[in-house]
């Protein structure tokens, strides 16, 4: 009898593919890229860019919030705004909503049972 000589193949991912996370910037570097920017000659401003790898809205929000409110404004961290909410406020509606589709499903099963129990005519 003939043995099964078929290879399984392996897939490893690339670590090129792997999610790259998102960025976060210091203090210190968002002010030097700044500074950087103020020193530019006309036309270098891109390749300061590029070699930082930086978007132009990246740099016209940090000038803005440094306009704005100084050093203290470039310090935030986290993206997107402040969530209202308690991490136990956000479990109660997660578990609300849970069982409102859990009831959903009783109610159409219940009403399934119902029909199957009509006597025919």
């Amino acid at each position: 009898m003939p043995k099964n000589t078929a290879v399984e193949p392996q897939v490893k991912p690339s670590p090129d593919l792997k999610k790259r996370s998102r960025r976060l910037f210091t203090t210190e570097y968002k002010l030097s890229i700044i500074q950087q920017v103020d020193d530019c000659r006309h036309g270098e401003l891109g390749t300061l860019l590029r070699r930082e790898k930086l978007y132009s809205n990246q740099l016209a929000q940090w000038r803005r919030e440094f306009a704005d409110n100084g050093v203290k404004s470039l310090q935030k961290s986290t993206p997107g705004p402040a969530s209202t909410k308690t991490p136990e406020q956000k479990h109660i509606e997660q578990l609300e909503k849970a069982n409102a589709r859990l009831h959903h499903q009783l109610d159409v099963k219940d009403s399934c049972i119902m029909l199957q129990k009509k006597p025919s005519p």
